[in-house]
């Protein structure tokens, strides 16, 4: 069905061999339905009903918030949606949000049990909720740092490999210093002195990652500079950015789009690492990492805390580098 979409000739020849690779496809589609599910997760899980009729008047509270006096609530500044009398209502599957204890366990961590399927953390709050939402802050965060490394590392090393000389000499021994700084250490130095939030870390992490992604895009650049299609452009008079964006570069992607499955999984586990340290995301943001940080303190009464989120780690990671595999089969020029 998407090859009638393709029009160019090696971009179908590519997408074929992707496809000829079924792990790779399945993968990628359980990875949409993982990341269709973390950006509808309050239809999944919540603690307000996705749809309820009081007096006759239907809510759609997961979407609205009301006010108490909405619902005839007159003695509280809080509308306990458990607790309401409804005509009707709709819950969804799981009727916990992440920052919600469950007040009901006599102590916590709680084990697994009905009402919290995988437990809850060390405040009462339901570890699948906190699963479910946090991969939207790790997917978000990884594909972020992606594309602004991306972004970085391809300007500056299409600079220095479509000039070369002394551009290319000066921009490499300044990479060269850039790369022997203890990158992860510096990063860690650098979010303590600010706010912890998603912006703050995808900017942080964004000023070394666009490295090792320069190198490879200035040895494309280095040896397309000089194809047929490059000179006949230059005969013709078009302008150094013309030939830079629209011959070099889209012959250049390759590194790129090989790459992006498998730094996007580094990222998710960076960023783990960081919550892990309790250098991440700020309290009580919902985090895989943060959630190993307390298995770590319970390790003895809490098995699930630290089960639940490496499982869900060791799931996405094996996922993206299942995609990433077919990605690299299907651009590899020596495949048929």
């Amino acid at each position: 069905m998407i090859e009638k979409y393709i029009k160019n000739d090696l971009t179908l020849k590519r997408w074929k061999r992707f496809k000829a690779r079924k792990l790779s496809v399945y993968s990628g589609i359980l990875l949409i339905a993982m990341i269709t599910m973390t950006f509808i997760a309050p239809v999944i899980s919540n603690s307000k009903p996705l749809v309820a009729s009081i007096n006759d008047q239907v809510l759609f509270p997961v979407i609205v918030d009301y006010h108490p006096r909405d619902i005839g609530i007159t003695d509280s500044l809080v509308i306990e949606w458990r607790k309401v009398k409804t005509d009707w209502v709709v819950w969804p599957l799981f009727k916990w949000d992440p920052f919600e204890s469950n007040k009901e366990v006599a102590y916590y961590p709680a084990a697994p049990s009905a009402v919290n399927p995988m437990g809850t953390d060390d405040r009462g709050r339901d570890v699948f909720a906190r699963i479910l939402y946090g991969f939207k802050y790790s997917i978000l965060y990884a594909v972020l740092v992606w594309a602004l490394c991306f972004l970085l590392g391809t300007f500056f090393g299409g600079v220095m490999g479509y000039f070369g000389g002394r551009t290319d000499f000066i921009g490499q021994r300044l990479v060269e210093v850039f790369s022997t700084v203890p990158q992860f250490f510096l990063l860690i130095i650098l979010i303590s002195l600010f706010t912890p939030n998603l912006t703050m870390l995808v900017i942080i992490s964004s000023i070394f990652g666009w490295i090792t992604i320069s190198y490879y895009v200035r040895g494309e650049f280095l040896k397309n500079r000089k194809r047929e299609f490059v000179e006949a452009a230059r005969s013709m008079g078009a302008s150094t950015s013309r030939i830079i964006v629209r011959h070099i570069l889209p012959n250049s992607l390759s590194p790129l789009i090989t790459f992006t499955p498998f730094v996007i999984a580094g990222n998710i586990v960076s960023l783990a690492s960081l919550d892990y340290l309790g250098f991440g995301l700020e309290v009580p943001t919902p985090s895989w990492g943060e959630l190993l940080a307390q298995a770590q303190k319970n390790f003895t009464i809490a098995w699930w805390l630290a089960v639940y989120p490496s499982l869900a780690i060791f799931f996405t990671l094996t996922l993206l580098n299942l995609v990433g595999e077919g990605v690299r089969d299907a651009m590899d020029p020596n495949m048929n």
